[in-house]
């Protein structure tokens, strides 16, 4: 590590924060952006996933206990 210190020690401080992360972003942008990719549609499937099934229980409990006060005393 100390051999890569003593080499950004002697570079401008454009070459350490801004070429660098460039070179990165261009070198390794497609797998960010297939990892945010992933991690956005496995979010978007879950919220998903929590309405419809929030969305189930509230038919479910609407249209099975047929408003009689003894069955919802049971939740």
């Amino acid at each position: 590590m100390d051999g890569i210190r003593e080499i950004f020690a002697g570079m401008p401080w454009w070459v350490k924060w801004v070429a660098v992360p460039l070179l990165a972003i261009f070198v390794f942008g497609g797998v960010i952006t297939s990892i945010l990719g992933a991690l956005i549609g496995f979010v978007f499937k879950l919220l998903l996933f929590v309405g419809l099934v929030g969305g189930l229980v509230f038919v479910v409990k609407k249209f099975s206990g047929g408003g009689s006060k003894a069955s919802s005393g049971k939740w």
